[in-house]
């Protein structure tokens, strides 16, 4: 998008499963996920890299997108795999040019047609970068972050992104944890940090700067994130229907933009408006009720919420329309999981 500036044995049994999928996607990845060529003339001392931000579901890889580029581009809640896209994220400073790829959380439990969409992005992600960020709990190390350290290979560099330090009550358990952290993998640097603090995240970012190749930048410089604004109007329905239904509502619900229609100011002054219909689709009527609330409150407080947060990150007017559609083992099907936009 170019944007405005503001803008238990059972469960092993499935691991195993799961990386074998991997194996399959990774065969058959030819994709590239480079632009064709820089968008200016060549400028000698200019950096431009690929940084891919990788981890288990729910460990903060959003959040420290958001941190990293300075804006919420990477919606966020506490369930589970709210991230199901590639988002790209950059963040231009000086003389270099990064950009960061986030990724789904790995996922091995369930196999339908939606985790297999998902893992395949995640696989895509770490296939062609100059740089990894393992994100891990700082101090924690579990069977699902293993998962996905199993998909790193040898030949790129990788940091190890022990985040939220800020939960750590004993700091003096991180050093025997990083050892053992090393004994699994030969990470090239270890980066204790908390995405919410600002002096971590420029210290992160000054780190992944001397890891970039020296090259012209792909994208202009006030430029944020390559997703459009109709991606993301549905990605903010869907994270204001996670953070308001909590875990009452299963994950495989989602979003999809019937209409999107711009405006340009009536006046001179004025801001455009964008009128904006969305559906959201369920698989059972009674998450379908879940959705509308008492009286219709829920729903109509989801459009007021995203309708809020579109208008600030897109500095416009927003109008928005929404519906609840029921459409039953949706998850499980390849081809609407690829008609509701996932690869």
């Amino acid at each position: 998008m170019t944007t405005t500036k503001n803008r238990a044995a059972n469960a092993d049994s499935k691991g195993a499963e799961g990386l074998n999928d991997v194996e399959a996607m990774l065969a058959g990845l030819h994709r590239n996920m480079r632009p064709a060529g820089p968008v200016e003339t060549p400028v000698v001392g200019q950096r431009c890299g690929l940084i891919a931000i990788v981890g288990k579901p729910n460990v903060g890889k959003s959040t420290l997108l958001n941190a990293l580029v300075g804006q919420k581009i990477s919606i966020t809640s506490r369930k589970a795999q709210t991230t199901r896209h590639r988002i790209t994220g950059m963040h231009t400073v000086g003389a270099t040019q990064f950009v960061f790829v986030d990724t789904p959380g790995f996922q091995t439990i369930h196999g339908n047609a939606l985790n297999k969409s998902l893992n395949k992005t995640v696989v895509g992600a770490v296939a062609d970068v100059d740089l990894i960020l393992f994100v891990v709990e700082a101090g924690s190390f579990t069977p699902a972050d293993a998962r996905v350290l199993a998909l790193l290979g040898k030949n790129i560099p990788t940091l190890l992104i022990a985040n939220k330090l800020d939960n750590v009550h004993r700091r003096g358990d991180i050093a025997p944890w990083l050892q053992e952290m090393h004994a699994k993998h030969s990470f090239t640097e270890f980066v204790p940090m908390s995405a919410k603090s600002a002096k971590d995240v420029e210290r992160l970012l000054d780190i992944c700067a001397k890891y970039l190749p020296e090259q012209s930048w792909w994208y202009a410089a006030d430029e944020l994130t390559d997703r459009s604004e109709r991606f993301m109007a549905a990605e903010m329905v869907r994270e204001k229907l996670f953070r308001l239904t909590g875990d009452e509502l299963p994950y495989t619900s989602t979003v999809v933009i019937d209409k999107f229609d711009e405006e340009p100011p009536a006046r001179k002054g004025q801001k455009r408006l964008l009128r904006i219909a969305a559906t959201i689709v369920v698989e059972r009527d009674g998450h379908k009720a879940m959705v509308i609330g008492d009286k219709g409150e829920r729903i109509k407080r989801i459009g007021m919420e995203t309708r809020v947060e579109l208008e600030k990150l897109l500095d416009c007017k927003v109008f928005i329309e929404m519906w609840v559609k029921v459409r039953s083992g949706w998850a499980d099907d390849e081809a609407r999981v690829r008609s509701f936009g996932y690869e």
